[in-house]
C-alpha cells in the first residue's frame, strides 16, 4: 500500500457517524468510523436499525482468497471491475489479494480510484468526454506511475479523443485497445475485423493514443452458451494475433488482451491459454468483478464454479436484514425493506433465515413476491412462523446494485460482531 492510499483510507476511518448512513445506531451518532469499529458491536443486540445491509467478514475473505488463486492457477492477470462496489477499502484488498489494477467504467468511478491511489485502472468504455480525457491527461502527466487502459471502437471516437488530448497538449498517450463487439446487436464495440483495423489505423494516425491490444466483453455475446462464448473469445485471440503479425504494437512491453464478466470467465481462462506466442509478453487481463460479494441469485446460478467445481465455489456475502412490520393475514407480511433497499433489477430478494430472541432458523414457507419502495412483500405458508417484530434475513441477487443503495456497509462476522465498514462511492 502506498503512503497516499494509507492516508485515504485513514481519512474514511475518521469519517464521522451520523444521519446519513442507514442502519447504523443512532447512538453512535459522532463517532468516527474507526472508533465504531472499534467498539465490534453486535449487529443483532448492538443498537442498529433495520433495514440493515451486512457483509459477512469470512466469505468476503473466502472469495477474495479464492479469485487470486484462480487466476494465478491459470496464468491471468486481474483488473476487477470496481464499479461493483465503488469501495475503496476493498479496491485495496483485491489489489493486496494480487490484483494488477481495478477496472472501471466512466470517468467519475476513475476520479474515486485515483483519490485512493489506485496506480493502475482499466476503463472498460469508451471515452469521448473533452472534459474526462483533459482531466486524465493531467493525471497522466502528473504521475509517470499512473496507468491506464480504455476502450475505442469506432474513427470518429479516436477523432474526439486526440482533438480533446491535443487541446492541453498532453504529454503522455492515452493507451487504448480495440473493443470487438460480442456480435451484432451486441453493446458497444466494432462489428467487424477490417473495421478493427480501420479503427487501429486512426489510433496510429495520432500522437496522443497509443494502441496496446484489443479488448471485449464475452457477457455480451447473444445468446450466450459456452461454445458461443468460446467463439467469440477466439475472434479476440485472432485479431490479437493479426494485429501483432501487421505490426501494429511496435514499441511496446506487452500486448493486452483482455475480456472477462462474472459469469464466463472459465471460458476466458480456457481461450487465452490457447493465445498463441506473440511477438512480445502478452498481459491476459481478466476483469470478473461480482465475485467480491458473490449473490444469492444471478451469479450464484451462473458461476463458471458451477460448471467446474473442482475450481473451488464463491460464496455469498451479502445478507439484508429486515423486520417484520405487518402480519395482515396468515398468507401475507411486509418486512420494512424496498427498492431503496435492495436489489430488484434480475431477481427478487430470497427469504433465507428468521431471527426471533436471538436464536435463528431457517425461513421455512417465506417468500418474496414483490418489492415496493420501503416494504417487501412476503408470502407465508402454514409451515411459516413469522411474528410482527422478527427479523428476517434477505439473501440479495446482482451485487452491482446492492452496494450502490447502502454508503456504509456493517463487515460482520458469523457471530454477528461487526468488524469493520466499507465505504461505497457511487
Amino acid at each position: 500500500m502506498t503512503a497516499d492510499t494509507a492516508q485515504s483510507l485513514a481519512r474514511l476511518a475518521a469519517e464521522r457517524v451520523d444521519h446519513r448512513f442507514k442502519g447504523l445506531p443512532p447512538d453512535a451518532d459522532g463517532l468516527t468510523v474507526a472508533e465504531l469499529a472499534g467498539q465490534r458491536r453486535n449487529l443483532f443486540t448492538g443498537g442498529f436499525a433495520t433495514p440493515v445491509l451486512a457483509l459477512s467478514a469470512e466469505r468476503l475473505e473466502h472469495n477474495l482468497k479464492l479469485m487470486e488463486t484462480y487466476a494465478a492457477r491459470h496464468g491471468l492477470a486481474f483488473a476487477p471491475h470496481g464499479k461493483t462496489s465503488m469501495a475503496p477499502q476493498l479496491f485495496q484488498r483485491q489489489i493486496e489479494h494480487g490484483a494488477w489494477g481495478i477496472t472501471l467504467a466512466v470517468p467519475h468511478q476513475v476520479r474515486v480510484a485515483r483519490a485512493f491511489g489506485i496506480r493502475r485502472v482499466f476503463l472498460a468504455n469508451e471515452l469521448v468526454d473533452t472534459a474526462a480525457l483533459h482531466w486524465i491527461a493531467a493525471e497522466l502527466d502528473a504521475d509517470p506511475d499512473f496507468e491506464l487502459v480504455c476502450y475505442v471502437d469506432s474513427v470518429r471516437g479516436v477523432e474526439l479523443m486526440d482533438a480533446a488530448l491535443r487541446d492541453v497538449d498532453a504529454t503522455r498517450p492515452v493507451d487504448v485497445v480495440v473493443e470487438l463487439a460480442a456480435g451484432e446487436g451486441a453493446r458497444t464495440g466494432v462489428r467487424t475485423e477490417t473495421e478493427c483495423a480501420a479503427v487501429a489505423d486512426a489510433v496510429a494516425g495520432t500522437r496522443t493514443l497509443r494502441l496496446v491490444g484489443v479488448a471485449g466483453y464475452e457477457g455480451e455475446v447473444p445468446k450466450a452458451d459456452t461454445e458461443r462464448v468460446r467463439a467469440w473469445l477466439r475472434r479476440l485471440v485472432a485479431l490479437a494475433a493479426d494485429f501483432d503479425k501487421a505490426g501494429r504494437f511496435t514499441g511496446l512491453e506487452e500486448i493486452v488482451v483482455s475480456a472477462g464478466g462474472s459469469a464466463w470467465f472459465d471460458a476466458v481462462a480456457e481461450v487465452f491459454a490457447e493465445i498463441p506466442e506473440l511477438s512480445l509478453p502478452v498481459l491476459r487481463l481478466l476483469r470478473s468483478g461480482a465475485y467480491v460479494s458473490h449473490d444469492d441469485g444471478h451469479y450464484r446460478k451462473l458461476t463458471p464454479f458451477n460448471r467446474v467445481p473442482e475450481e473451488g465455489a464463491l460464496e455469498p456475502a451479502f445478507r439484508l436484514w429486515t423486520q417484520v412490520v405487518s402480519r395482515p393475514s396468515a398468507e401475507q407480511a411486509f418486512v420494512n425493506a424496498g427498492k431503496r433497499d435492495a436489489a430488484y433489477d434480475l431477481d427478487l430478494p430470497f427469504a433465507q433465515v428468521i431471527r426471533r430472541d436471538g436464536a435463528e432458523r431457517p425461513a421455512t414457507g417465506v417468500s418474496v413476491t414483490g418489492l415496493s419502495d420501503q416494504h417487501a412483500w412476503l408470502a407465508t405458508t402454514p409451515e411459516a412462523d413469522l411474528e410482527v417484530g422478527d427479523w428476517v434475513g434477505l439473501g440479495l441477487s446482482h451485487p452491482c446494485t446492492s452496494f450502490d443503495k447502502w454508503q456504509l456497509i456493517p463487515v460482520a462476522e458469523a457471530d454477528g460482531t461487526v468488524v469493520d465498514y466499507v465505504r461505497t462511492f457511487f
